[in-house]
């Protein structure tokens, strides 16, 4: 198995958003945190030989870095069509050993039936804009459905919430870890040239 730290550089060559959307909460996951994420998820054997989906790809970060450690297949889904397009062009970059398939649809109601079994990560919105609060609760339910286990990052503060919405839906969470999110300005209310943002990832078994 390759280290975290060769895990995070390969994925120094995902691009971003060209024209990130602030009501989708289009924030590109770190590189370092992907790399965590899936390091994580391989060691528990939770990549090797599965179906690996992520929900809100966005520009294809955690599909690319699950890509990158022998599963049977990884599939992103993403509402936005130009976040798929650049998700075509950086899996080129990253030229991962395992089958990639974008999928344009609502993470909420995927489009199709995955094949077991499944492991979710995700980097939802954490329903930060004004209209679109509690907006990660609708990725976590369509993990409860389709996945054995799922990886997810949200705001800080979120443990409660999660775990009492894992425990409601046959879930339980195994693990969970703070993590930094690095953010560089993109929208027109950044004051800040960048910052680091607390967030949280949780490991959850589903029944």
């Amino acid at each position: 198995m390759a280290s975290k730290r060769s895990l995070a550089t390969k994925l120094g060559v995902v691009a971003g958003f060209e024209a990130p959307s602030a009501a989708l909460e289009q924030y590109p996951t770190p590189p370092d945190l992907a790399a965590h994420v899936v390091h994580l998820a391989d060691l528990h054997g939770d990549v090797d030989g599965r179906t690996v989906l992520d929900l809100g790809t966005g520009t294809g970060m955690l599909a690319l870095a699950a890509a990158l450690r022998g599963p049977a297949r990884v599939l992103g889904i993403e509402l936005d069509r130009d976040a798929l397009s650049t998700a075509t062009e950086n899996e080129r970059r990253v030229a991962g050993s395992a089958p990639v398939h974008w999928i344009q649809g609502d993470a909420t109601r995927p489009p199709l039936d995955v094949p077991d079994p499944v492991t979710v990560v995700m980097n939802p919105p954490f329903g930060a804009q004004d209209g679109n609060r509690n907006a990660d609760r609708g990725f976590l339910a369509t993990a409860s459905r389709v996945a054995a286990v799922s990886y997810s990052v949200h705001n800080a503060g979120s443990r409660e919430f999660v775990e009492a919405f894992a425990a409601d839906n046959g879930g339980e969470v195994t693990h969970a870890f703070a993590a930094d999110f690095a953010i560089e300005a993109q929208f027109d209310h950044h004051t800040d040239a960048a910052r680091e943002i607390d967030t949280e990832v949780y490991r959850i078994e589903w029944a």
